[in-house]
């Protein structure tokens, strides 16, 4: 099914944005923080108001939650040394939210290539770390850090409790630790957090309940993304929310998390560890990966997601087609385009007494 086919938005060629949204963003790894920094550009600088524009919708609020599962490189390091939360994902978030130029930001993304014990270690991390040591409280020291680098967004760690992943693969092995997770060869079936039943902050679930709009990807399917439903609370509280549900799915596959898996697979298994289905609609890449890029992923096991549209719409889900591939080396999101598209479809739904099939605005394909 292309997306040709689908009905047209509302003609929209000189669009008034009256109101604006409330975005929550859920994932980890590198695709949350490529994602936040599209999103970055429709909220207001600091010191600025809302004002109805024709050139794109706003945020009001963006908040990203994200998963504290990581135990390796720096992040494993000073999770094993200092007792804390794993900072990697958080610390990318804070720089994505940031303003780029910024000296504080390029001091959060330095990574130090030598020095006995500082070698592979991110000036972020450090900083996170010095400030959790501080206050003693990771929570407070992720604000406090967002506040010093003027973030334009809320950064929650998807629970404060020191967790690990564990994972059940079909052929009934056990698997613990998200690092040995990742290299394992085996499909996996179902994953736990340990302990289980850990609670969110509260802030957590507050932002989710008032948001307009949440998403649920980019991202590692099983390490970045199913980690945050498990903690107690945040799949029914997505689930009870009157936002609108979007997953934003991964371009390629995953040799170790998602061999083989489709779009609508990939929703299924996280609907699957929700205990409830969640989603309204599904950004999905229709851009073809270059032969070049085809053959270097080939190399690891990965390929081109499969869009199988049919499938996504028998799950009450709505496929929504865009050119979202972005090739620099790998494949990544065009993050702008992503974020341009995701407002686009909150706003016309937000219209709409029902879910329709939407597509982003033809005159910018």
């Amino acid at each position: 099914m292309e997306s040709e086919q689908r009905p047209n938005p509302p003609s929209r060629e000189n669009p008034v944005y009256t109101t604006s949204l409330r975005v929550v963003a859920i994932g980890g790894g590198t695709g949350l923080s490529t994602l936040l920094k599209g999103l970055k550009n429709f909220v207001p600088a600091p010191g600025e108001s809302f004002r109805p524009a024709t050139e794109q919708p706003t945020i009001q609020e963006l908040s990203a939650i994200v998963t504290v599962s990581d135990d390796g490189g720096s992040s494993g390091r000073l999770r094993k040394e200092l007792n804390m939360l794993p900072p990697g994902d958080i610390r990318n978030c804070i720089v994505a939210l940031s303003e780029d130029a910024d000296l504080l930001s390029q001091l959060f993304r330095h990574r130090f290539d030598k020095g006995s014990g500082l070698e592979g270690h991110s000036f972020g991390n450090l900083f996170l770390a010095a400030l959790t040591s501080i206050t003693k409280d990771f929570a407070e020291a992720v604000r406090l850090s967002s506040e010093i680098l003027l973030t334009r967004g809320h950064i929650y760690p998807a629970t404060t409790s020191n967790i690990e992943l564990e994972a059940l693969l079909e052929d009934g092995t056990r698997v613990r630790g998200e690092t040995k997770i990742t290299a394992s060869k085996g499909r996996i079936q179902e994953l736990f957090l340990v302990p289980p039943g850990v609670e969110p902050l509260p802030q957590t679930l507050e932002a989710i309940a008032r948001a307009d709009v949440i998403t649920i990807g980019p991202g590692s399917l099983f390490t970045s993304l199913i980690p945050n439903l498990l903690v107690r609370g945040i799949a029914q509280a997505i689930v009870n929310s009157p936002a609108i549900k979007v997953y934003i799915c991964n371009l390629m596959t995953q040799a170790n998390e998602s061999l083989g898996l489709t779009a609508a697979d990939h929703i299924r298994a996280l609907s699957r560890h929700a205990q409830a289905q969640l989603f309204d609609y599904a950004l999905i890449n229709r851009t073809p990966v270059s032969d070049e890029l085809k053959a270097k992923y080939a190399l690891e096991g990965a390929a081109q997601i499969v869009a199988d549209l049919e499938a996504i719409e028998q799950l009450g889900c709505c496929p929504v087609l865009g050119d979202y591939l972005e090739e620099a080396g790998v494949a990544r999101h065009a993050t702008d385009v992503v974020a341009r598209d995701l407002l686009e479809i909150a706003t016309q739904a937000a219209g709409s007494p029902r879910k329709t099939a939407l597509e982003p605005n033809p005159a910018r394909r």
